[in-house]
């Protein structure tokens, strides 16, 4: 049997509960990193099992998340992460969706195989979790945070089928933040632009590609830079907290001003 942890400290999130998802690296990993901090009882999730140890390092003894490797495509890893996350935790007050992966390609390189497997991480994956985790988050009339992205908003060139599932991504939040209102669960979702992480370059760019998409990026940006991990993951805790309280169905941009931008 599992150890129920419980939330640690005074910080913002003393006593609530919550599960991310891709919390090896990136927004992911910025996100349960500052909850576990500000009191949260955090189950992080990820593929990477050493990434994960290192997250815990990081997080410290007195916000140290309980850490759960696995692979999100496969149907019993996402049906073991949610039960051994609610048999730690003792309930689920916030699920944040931040797993997901990038692909490049227009329509003549976009096989499908490419777009089934998008799709099967990005959309299938963030449903399935959320749909096993909803009885607990109405229990505690919680919320739910997906990491979406500018490309659910704007259409860009050469990423098909990951702008495709990030449409998908925000219509499932206002479609459930729609269904799950009468129970008090809200459901919200964050759209960031361009920021530092492994997404592009574990989705094949390379390295000096990945850099040139970085300086291209501070000029297509309105506010001159592209975004770190941790302003995503300030965007998603408001969302979780009690600060937000009368907010639900919003896809919210963290983008520096990307989507208000004509391509160039």
């Amino acid at each position: 049997m599992t150890q129920t942890t419980t939330a640690r400290g005074n910080g913002r999130f003393a006593g609530r509960r919550v599960l991310v998802t891709g919390a090896s690296s990136g927004i992911g990993r910025a996100t349960a990193l500052l909850l576990a901090r500000e009191g949260a009882a955090v189950a992080a999730a990820g593929r990477s099992a050493e990434r994960l140890r290192a997250l815990g390092d990081d997080a410290g003894e007195a916000g140290r998340p309980h850490m759960i490797a696995c692979d999100l495509t496969e149907t019993s890893a996402r049906a073991r992460l949610v039960e051994e996350t609610l048999e730690t935790l003792g309930g689920l007050d916030g699920l944040v969706n931040a797993a997901g992966i990038i692909g490049f390609g227009d329509w003549e390189a976009t096989d499908l195989d490419a777009w089934d497997r998008m799709m099967d991480i990005n959309v299938r994956a963030l449903f399935d979790v959320t749909r096993r985790c909803l009885p607990a988050l109405v229990q505690s009339r919680g919320a739910v945070v997906n990491v979406s992205s500018v490309t659910g908003i704007r259409a860009f060139p050469n990423v098909l089928a990951y702008c495709v599932s990030k449409a998908a991504t925000d219509q499932l939040t206002r479609c459930l933040a729609l269904e799950l209102a009468p129970k008090g669960v809200r459901v919200n979702a964050v759209n960031p632009g361009v920021v530092r992480t492994n997404l592009h370059r574990a989705g094949g760019m390379e390295a000096a590609q990945y850099q040139q998409f970085l300086d291209r990026s501070r000029e297509t940006h309105p506010l001159g830079r592209i975004g770190e991990p941790e302003d995503v993951a300030q965007a998603v805790a408001f969302l979780l907290s009690d600060a937000s309280g009368w907010i639900t169905g919003e896809t919210l941009p963290v983008d520096g001003g990307r989507h208000q931008t004509c391509a160039r």
